[in-house]
């Protein structure tokens, strides 16, 4: 600790105050001292609040973190409210970005070095003194102080006087807006693993990404991996001296320090004014729109059986940056209506017009998404897409398939596990191919002993093959084979049930539900309940991984001896 803020010196023995600011509460034992965690603002001392003001000039003492070399940030930007008799606690970081030889690696160092910080803290409120805790930006966002805080709260009255942080400081600088509406703010450290930032970056509406200097090249392989490179802005040293701003993609990594941030901004403040989208036009009649933003594409994208939890992160990034979504309206539905995107959806038998009319949106420069349930590619519209785009005048607009759940899976997990093995995933609809081709290849899957996923088992309009199906699987499986049936799996009206498949009913099977029919070792439990000869509990289904080794086949009998002719006796 110095007492005179002017320069750092040497530390004062503790005693030097003890005798002027020890006091007596009411019983009178002694008063401790108050914790205050003092947020400054991000480097500008204009931008301190006047809280942080008033609680620097009634401390006794003012303690603040700094590396080894002794220089403080903190300390710089509260410099002109530290007076003579303050008692100063520089908190200096054993390591920073170096190495170290303590036995506890560097976690080992830096778990010493705040217990050794708060005791020092604690040893002036036990005096009675008041602490206050310089933190650039915001205390507790980040912050070093939230070290002691852990350590402190909870044994002294404590008081947390929030700042500006970085993050609203960059945004300032840029004369960017963040967030808008319903758009969701990110904030990333970049020490993250690189996979790991690609995929919240991916998925992010807006994001800024924090601590860089030597992080840097990873975090802009994560940006321009996620596809945000070409909006992405580079902040250093907001508010203070040095400052700099500038595209990401054109910042030289050699000269990154750690106090700067990327900044990603809001995909909503960055789309041009436009008309309000017309009421969607029938497919393939042309989009009446003009131009988009720049190079067109379109990106086919599977919503998982149901609504956002089931998004991946790199769908929700393409659906984000998408400035038409395309689809079935159900399934548009799922997606959350973002300002500036126009929606077009239609009936779910026009999938051959939908994708020339997305096509034909990419043709003008827009960035499409064509939305299925599921996985786009298991019985969806990335066929339909894909197939289109190979014909003129499509063949030269990029197209991207970006994988989702599928029914099958999700009912299989709600289920238990009967996919476990070898299993064929076959459509029951005879409205893209005769029935004929859907029994025969019901038969060979069922001799191969398959697991079963069979989608678009009925409608209203077809209601007669599913009990057609269970005729034909029960000339090869038995009775009591499990079926599950999973309908609107993450959704609303979930409902998920094992029967035996002599039992199952036509009746009870629509659009909305998948049916997988387990193989001759696909097995049942019940687990969790009390009830006596398996009775309670919850059913499950699973298909063991190990199939059974076939039966060698007996050794044949050799053949009797040969009677001895009548000459030879």
């Amino acid at each position: 600790m110095t007492e005179n803020p002017t320069a750092p010196t040497a530390p004062t023995a503790l005693a030097d105050k003890t005798d002027t600011t020890d006091t007596a509460d009411e019983t009178g034992g002694l008063r401790t001292g108050r914790l205050y965690g003092v947020g400054l603002g991000p480097g500008d001392p204009s931008l301190m609040t006047v809280r942080a003001v008033q609680v620097i000039a009634e401390a006794d003492v003012v303690a603040y973190h700094s590396a080894r070399h002794g220089r403080s940030i903190a300390r710089s930007i509260a410099a002109a409210h530290l007076r003579a008799d303050h008692i100063e606690e520089p908190l200096v970081y054993p390591v920073t970005t170096g190495t170290t030889d303590h036995p506890g690696g560097y976690q080992g160092a830096m778990d010493e070095f705040y217990a050794e910080s708060a005791a020092r803290l604690a040893a002036h409120l036990d005096a009675g003194r008041t602490v206050a805790v310089l933190a650039e930006g915001d205390p507790l966002f980040y912050g070093s102080y939230m070290h002691m805080h852990k350590r402190l709260a909870d044994r002294y009255p404590t008081e947390v006087v929030p700042g500006v942080t970085s993050v609203s400081a960059a945004a300032a600088r840029l004369g960017t807006p963040l967030v808008e509406g319903e758009e969701v703010l990110t904030v990333l450290p970049g020490t993250l693993p690189e996979e790991e930032l690609t995929a919240r970056l991916a998925s992010a509406d807006s994001a800024v990404v924090m601590k860089l200097g030597r992080t840097f090249p990873a975090v802009r392989r994560a940006v321009e991996r996620a596809g945000r490179l070409a909006d992405a802005r580079y902040v250093e040293r907001a508010t203070m001296s040095g400052e700099r701003t500038g595209a990401l993609a054109e910042t030289d990594p050699d000269s990154v320090p750690y106090f700067s941030v990327a900044v990603l901004p809001s995909r909503v403040a960055a789309t041009p004014f436009a008309v309000p989208s017309p009421t969607a036009p029938v497919a393939g009649s042309g989009s009446g729109f003009g131009s988009g933003s720049g190079s067109g594409e379109v990106v086919v994208v599977g919503t998982g059986p149901a609504g956002p939890l089931w998004l991946t992160p790199e769908t929700r990034g393409a659906l984000a940056a998408a400035e038409d979504l395309v689809g079935y309206t159900t399934y548009l539905d799922r997606v959350p209506v973002r300002p500036g995107q126009r929606r077009h959806g239609s009936d779910n038998k026009v999938e051959s017009e939908r994708a020339e009319f997305a096509l034909d949106l990419a043709r003008r420069g827009r960035r499409v998404a064509v939305v299925s349930g599921g996985d786009p590619g298991v019985f969806a519209m990335a066929t339909a897409v894909l197939e289109a785009a190979s014909a003129d005048p499509y063949r030269e607009i990029p197209v991207r398939v970006l994988p989702g759940v599928t029914a099958a899976n999700a009912a299989a997990a709600r289920a238990g596990a009967p996919l476990g093995h070898d299993y064929a995933v076959l459509s029951l609809s005879d409205r893209l191919k005769p029935w004929e081709v859907i029994a025969e290849r019901l038969r060979a899957a069922a001799r191969a002993d398959l697991v079963l996923a069979l989608y678009n088992p009925g409608s209203r309009s077809r209601d007669w093959q599913v009990g057609k199906a269970r005729e034909l699987l029960l000339e090869h499986r038995a009775p009591d084979t499990p079926v599950v049936l999973g309908r609107d799996v993450g959704g609303p009206e979930e409902s998920v049930r094992i029967v035996r498949l002599a039992e199952l009913d036509p009746a009870q099977v629509d659009m909305r539900t998948i049916l997988i029919v387990g193989s001759s070792q696909t097995v049942t439990v019940r687990r969790g309940g009390s009830g006596q000869g398996g009775s309670g509990g919850e059913e499950i289904v699973w298909t063991p991984r190990r199939y059974p080794e076939p039966s060698p086949s007996p050794e044949p009998s050799p053949p009797p001896a040969s009677s001895p002719a009548p000459s030879e006796r």
